[in-house]
């Protein structure tokens, strides 16, 4: 006798009783991007409903969030002056330290999540200080001062560092200069497979990090690269990584469920400005019906294998899943 599947999907209760995977608002990270000034929050043409925001408009959206249940952010910050080092992230006076000690104080309850790279802070917009001799990234010269800004961070009270650059060594680094300034138990989520994909285009506008020179293909991986990512990841789990990331997710499930296979650690995916960008203007003209396709790209990551999502339409999802 052939199976009947159908048997479980004639009934809407009991599809959800048998449902394999489901979306939490406590699934979520929500994207802040945090820059000096007052009364600021300019709409990032690229990005409809993504906003670079002064500190006291951070302040009011996180009011806004915790109304709908999102307490997890992840805090980018652009300063007003950039050098060649990116001295703004490294100072405790900068803009990104100052707005999580805003946002501690306002907001205790809030989970900070910090993005720790160079690229926002420096004027050349890559991810670390420059080898001029090959035009790429200085990997050990960074470690250095990326131990310095993960100490920064933590100082100021973030709840969790997570560093974005791909640089080789960065977590055994980072928990080595967090262990010795008392802070062994501050957790760090990697971007443990970050590839160089053409889908972060609107992120550089939002974050003003384009690079001046050049791309980032030297450091970040190659989209074609299938083994490299999955040891990229159980790198990153040897080191001493709390979480492991895919970025970007959509075009990567694949990625997603081999690490998920291959490690111990919860899988975060982060749901790219370029992903982002598309489901709005398809939206925007009708093409889908913008909601369903939203949450279907939602549960297709927590089927892949992601625990946490980092997304820009987590504001949205909050908002569906609370009017269910």
């Amino acid at each position: 006798m052939f199976q009947r599947f159908r048997r479980t999907r004639l009934n809407g209760h009991l599809r959800s009783l048998v449902r394999e995977t489901n979306v939490n608002i406590t699934d979520f990270i929500y994207p802040l991007f945090v820059r000096s000034g007052e009364g600021i929050k300019t709409e990032v043409a690229s990005m409809p409903g993504v906003f670079q925001m002064s500190l006291d408009e951070i302040l009011k959206e996180c009011e806004e969030l915790k109304k709908i249940g999102l307490y997890s952010i992840i805090l980018f910050g652009i300063p007003d002056v950039k050098d060649s080092i990116g001295s703004d992230s490294l100072c405790e006076h900068g803009i990104i330290a100052t707005a999580i000690r805003a946002i501690k104080e306002t907001h205790p309850e809030m989970f900070v999540v910090t993005d720790l790279c160079f690229c926002e802070y420096t004027d050349h917009g890559h991810c670390g200080i420059i080898d001029e001799k090959n035009e790429t990234v200085n990997n050990d010269a960074t470690l250095e001062i990326s131990g310095q800004q993960a100490v920064i961070h933590a100082k100021a009270g973030a709840d969790m560092i997570a560093p974005s650059g791909m640089m080789d060594g960065i977590i055994e680094t980072l928990r080595e200069a967090l262990d010795g300034a008392g802070f062994e138990n501050l957790p760090i989520m990697s971007y443990s497979t970050k590839f160089a994909s053409g889908y972060y285009g609107p992120f550089r506008d939002v974050a003003e990090s384009t690079p001046s020179f050049g791309d980032r293909a030297s450091y970040q991986m190659d989209p074609a690269n299938r083994r490299e990512a999955i040891a990229e990841s159980i790198e990153d789990e040897a080191q001493g990584a709390d979480i492991l990331m895919v970025k970007p997710a959509l075009a990567y499930l694949d990625i997603v469920r081999e690490i998920k296979d291959s490690t111990s650690l919860p899988m975060a995916v982060y749901n790219v400005s370029g992903e982002y960008a598309m489901l709005k203007l398809a939206g925007k003209h009708n093409l889908i019906d913008y909601n369903r396709v939203v949450m279907e790209t939602m549960v297709s990551f927590k089927r892949a294998g992601a625990d946490i999502i980092i997304s820009y339409h987590a504001k949205e999802v909050a908002k569906m899943l609370l009017n269910k």
